[in-house]
């Protein structure tokens, strides 16, 4: 029999040190192409990593390699993001940057935290 050895949890609230705001976007108006910030969604504190080797296979699949992992506490009905979003993170390394929302997944079986690729946008 195998002996019970405690796995410490691998996002705790204490590792949620970024800031993160998550925006929709919208058509600029007039004849000139592109999109603008439209409004803001929701802000959070999250735990930013680079993509893990799992979510690689979706960053291959998306056309990008530039994807980052991000955890936030589960908002619950508060704020649902989908692929439709934009995040900005303030942090100096990613300043001036906006990433778009690739996937969300939510643990079913720890319902406390959230995970989101996002890719960064041209």
């Amino acid at each position: 029999m195998q002996p019970f050895k405690y796995k410490p949890p691998r996002v705790n609230t204490g590792d949620l040190r970024t800031p993160i705001t998550f925006y929709e976007y919208a058509a600029n108006e007039g004849p000139e192409p592109g999109e603008s910030e439209k409004n803001t969604l929701y802000q959070a504190w999250a735990a930013i990593d680079n993509v893990w080797l799992k979510d690689l296979e979706i960053a291959k699949a998306n056309g990008t390699l530039s994807d980052i992992t991000i955890k936030i506490r589960d908002p619950q009905a508060d704020y649902i993001p989908n692929n439709k979003h934009y995040l900005s993170i303030d942090a100096p390394e990613y300043r001036d940057k906006r990433f778009n929302v690739k996937h969300v997944q939510s643990d079913l079986q720890n319902r406390k935290f959230i995970t989101i690729v996002a890719g960064l946008t041209e």
